[in-house]
């Protein structure tokens, strides 16, 4: 019941290396472009294990309520969602076409959910030709026909008994995974699981009491067992467990939803600092420094006394503007409609004004607040109370330090959900 296939590429991963040291220590200046190889493996498995999210796929066992005999979609599409801080003619928004490729353009995949299938040569010519972060991974299918069902059994008694589930209700859907969700197999080696979690599609009915055909087959459609199969149509696509998905029904709407239980895991609960590496322990992990129009600085991390870390970073050349030097955190995930405060402790060596921002790493549209920040000579807390326009686990973090040549210092920055 399982699909490998190998998406061996060249992924151009942006590293920020913004130095992790003390004060004596040679500060290390802003971004630095690798380019290691690294190969994508992906699979396509049915998994009968509980609800909550598991790393492997789990096999049926003898008495397995449900089980799954055919299962079948066309893979449409591969892509790849990342932030940059090059030029690149690639949209943020779009992504970055992975497969098909321009010398097939309209190539499509059958790939079967309960087969053995092996691919050996689908992937190999996927290249990711671009300089980012990583966001998401896009999948796109779509229904082989009007008439596609899913074929399994039902455990009644002792018995199974046959079911279809129609999929006339599913025309196109892209799953799009977090970039949390690809599992790291090795240095160079990582996976993307595509899994049908059975036990989240069929979570909470009792398909016991489904009425059966006169063939002896209980069939989930539009005339027979409808109530069950709306409620099967809400689940199909949250039971591939990917962050989020994008799907076109039957009329030709496009509506687009995140996974709860995924979704929830990835954004925190209330209180929760949803800034990593918010007090510099682990040197500058998760930060960038970025350097543009004009503006360069280094950075380093200075220990206190006390053991605390302060980034610290040294605008040598202050650039056209206040984002030609920038402090960076990226992946903040924030809930619209829901109140937050953004905490840090700032100050520099002479004094001035910079501006703080949360915003979107795709638009680079402002989604959280954007305030100018008085800067002293000494510690200050800084503390912004704001309300987020849209829900997003990929929110960006900005200080922008540019137009002045001073060395600021930063630390204890913290960004948490007020209230319910």
């Amino acid at each position: 019941m399982k699909f490998c296939g190998v998406l061996v590429g060249f992924f151009l991963m942006m590293l920020a290396v913004v130095g992790c040291s003390n004060e004596s220590s040679e500060p290390v200046a802003g971004i630095e472009i690798g380019n290691p190889a690294l190969a994508f493996t992906a699979d396509f498995t049915v998994d009968y294990s509980e609800v909550e999210k598991t790393s492997l796929a789990k096999s049926a066992a003898r008495d397995e309520p449900v089980l799954l005999d055919s299962f079948t979609l066309d893979l449409h599409g591969i892509r790849s969602y990342s932030s940059y801080y090059v030029s690149v003619s690639i949209d943020p928004v779009a992504g970055l076409q992975l497969w098909p490729y321009e010398s097939a353009p309209e190539a499509v995949l059958p790939i079967s959910f309960t087969e053995e299938n092996s691919f050996d040569d689908a992937f190999s010519g996927i290249n990711l030709q671009d300089e980012g972060f990583l966001k998401e991974m896009g999948v796109s299918f779509a229904v082989p026909n009007k008439s596609s069902t899913i074929q399994g059994r039902i455990l009644v008694g002792k018995d199974y008994v046959p079911f279809e589930y129609s999929l006339s209700d599913f025309v196109k859907f892209t799953l799009r995974y977090h970039y949390s969700q690809i599992e790291r197999v090795s240095d160079s080696v990582y996976n993307l699981s595509v899994m049908f979690r059975v036990r989240h599609f069929v979570d909470g009915l009792d398909l016991v009491k489904a009425e059966v055909s006169e063939d002896g087959i209980i069939r989930f459609n539009a005339e027979n067992n409808k109530d069950l199969w709306k409620i099967l149509n809400d689940q199909f696509l949250p039971s591939f467990q990917a962050l989020r998905y994008e799907y076109m029904e039957g009329d030709g709407d496009v509506k687009e939803k995140y996974v709860l239980d995924i979704w929830e895991g990835i954004v925190g609960s209330r209180t929760d600092n949803v800034v990593s590496n918010s007090d510099f322990a682990n040197g500058s992990q998760d930060w960038i420094l970025m350097n543009q129009f004009g503006g360069f600085a280094d950075s380093s991390i200075v220990t206190e006394k006390d053991g605390q870390h302060i980034m610290k970073v040294d605008v040598k050349t202050a650039g056209r503007y206040s984002y030609s030097v920038q402090l960076i955190h990226e992946n903040i995930g924030l809930v619209a409609g829901k109140k937050y405060k953004c905490v840090f402790t700032i100050w520099s060596d002479k004094g001035g004004e910079i501006t703080a921002r949360i915003g979107s790493y795709a638009t680079y549209e402002t989604i959280g607040f954007q305030e100018h920040i008085k800067v002293p000579t000494s510690g200050k807390s800084v503390e912004i109370e704001f309300t987020p326009e849209e829900s997003t686990p990929f929110a960006r973090f900005e200080m922008n330090l540019g137009n002045s040549v001073q060395t600021y210092y930063v630390k204890d920055v913290q960004i948490y959900r007020l209230g319910k």
